[in-house]
């Protein structure tokens, strides 16, 4: 490419163990590769971005999900986010609206001189505006892109309409505008060609499809530093771990792969001391801690043996704050004997190409991306189909034990699927994959970029005078 750029990247946190911190990681890695320069801008850092200089990260707490403007807003005009359905008049809506675009455009005036200070080339806003866990950050956003005139490159992984608790609200009209943009002048790319044909329909765009990759080329492996992760963790080394590589969120469905389990130690009941079912990552940023509370009893209730290990996983390998050693979620897969990935709804499947990266078995759940945009490769995987009682439980056949008891028993099967995999992934979901796309995608945009600069160039010298 003959072009290098000034890139930002902005979200409300990054640099941590959720899908989208996950792939920021992986399109700094290339596009750094690729001689651009990568700035960051988030609410909240995981750990120190890779493959960006530290002076090139800022932070801005009024981005962050958890930000008190964010928890004010969000009570009133989200009430199926925390149950309260209180009555709010059409005046207090329209007041609090005029309160966030206030406060909106005040942001986008300080990012504004972030990006003119650091001379930002193009602006890549990783969910912003499309989910609105930080509404003040997809206002300036929105603002900067279509006000401002600055690049910008949409990536939106998942989108509110999808989202019971943020399609009931009370700022549709805003939400409408905003999440995402659709400005002419701007970029939007997708993570699946079904988000890309729902995005094409509600915004008259047409999406770039850039999918959830993974560098097979690094692929995780046990060596000295994972090896100790079964003995560190309480496990043994004949244990039976079942590792779910995920949040804990409810549209992953957590109790369907202990439901799973719990069939599989029924059937199985000469190896059900040897299970373990481990989730590997934390809470997530969708609701309260309700929903450990009943991954925790149902666990109980079916007498699976469950262990949540988020304190012990981060995004780089360290200690926590009690001087315990951390893995990552990769090491955590390298150790296990079988992965449960059986979500109702998923933007992708990062959790799954991790996995097979990993060398893993995985039983999968055929949520729609699924079966639009991944099975069509050619993996072999432990299916369970997409279909839910009147209680809204995964209906699991029985047929589906014998079939995880062989991938466990029998070492070639296990070899040979697991190789399979390995090779449709790193073919269809690699980096290389990867690379042709992003830099199609600022070829195509080129032009808009270097316009982009120009404005930013003219805006500083009339600034300066």
């Amino acid at each position: 490419m003959s072009n290098t750029y000034k890139i930002a990247f902005i979200s409300g946190k990054l640099a941590d163990v959720d899908g989208v911190s996950l792939e920021v990681d992986k399109w700094i890695e290339v596009l750094t590769e690729k001689g651009h320069e990568i700035f960051t801008i988030a609410g909240k850092y995981g750990a120190v971005v890779k493959n960006v200089p530290i002076e090139n990260q800022y932070e801005n707490k009024t981005l962050g999900f958890d930000s008190p403007q964010q928890k004010s807003y969000e009570k009133v005009v989200f009430p199926y986010l925390t149950g309260k359905q209180s009555h709010v008049s059409q005046q207090d809506i329209n007041q609090i609206t005029v309160e966030m675009l206030s406060e909106g455009e005040a942001l986008a005036n300080s990012l504004y001189e972030f990006i003119q200070d650091n001379d930002i080339d193009v602006l890549i806003a990783q969910n912003t505006n499309a989910m609105p866990m930080a509404l003040l950050t997809g206002i300036a956003v929105h603002k900067i892109a279509t006000e401002k005139k600055v690049a910008t490159i949409f990536h939106h992984h998942d989108f509110w309409w999808e989202r019971s608790r943020f399609s009931q609200n009370r700022i549709e009209d805003l939400l409408k505008e905003m999440m995402p943009s659709h400005d002419i002048g701007l970029e939007h790319v997708v993570i699946s060609s079904y988000a890309g044909h729902i995005l094409k329909s509600i915004k008259r765009v047409n999406p770039h499809v850039v999918p959830n990759c993974e560098d097979f080329s690094k692929a995780p492996v046990p060596d000295e530093y994972n090896g100790q992760f079964r003995q560190d963790l309480g496990f043994a080394d004949d244990d039976l771990l079942f590792i779910q590589p995920t949040r804990i969120v409810p549209r992953k469905r957590i109790e369907d792969s202990i439901a799973l389990v719990a069939g599989f130690n029924r059937t199985y009941p000469e190896l059900k001391k040897r299970v373990k079912f481990i989730v590997s990552l934390y809470q997530g940023d969708e609701l309260d801690d309700s929903y450990v509370g009943e991954i925790k009893k149902l666990a109980d209730k079916l007498d699976v043996s469950l262990h949540l290990i988020s304190h012990r996983v981060a995004s780089v390998r360290g200690n926590n704050e009690a001087g315990e050693k951390l893995y990552t979620n990769r090491d955590v897969l390298v150790n296990a004997d079988i992965a449960t990935y059986l979500p109702i709804w998923e933007g992708f499947g990062n959790a799954y190409l991790e996995a097979i990266a990993a060398k893993v078995p995985v039983v999968i759940s055929t949520y729609l991306v699924y079966k639009t945009d991944i099975k069509g490769a050619g993996f072999d995987n432990l299916e369970i189909r997409d279909r839910y009682d009147e209680y809204g439980n995964l209906i699991i056949e029985d047929s589906i034990y014998p079939a995880i008891y062989k991938i466990l028993t029998d070492k070639q099967l296990r070899l040979e699927m697991t190789e399979k995999n390995f090779q449709i992934g790193d073919r269809e979901f690699g980096f290389e994959t990867l690379k042709n796309k992003l830099d199609g995608i600022l070829e195509s945009y080129g032009y808009e970029i270097r316009a982009s600069r120009k404005r930013l160039a003219k805006s500083k010298m009339i600034f300066s005078v």
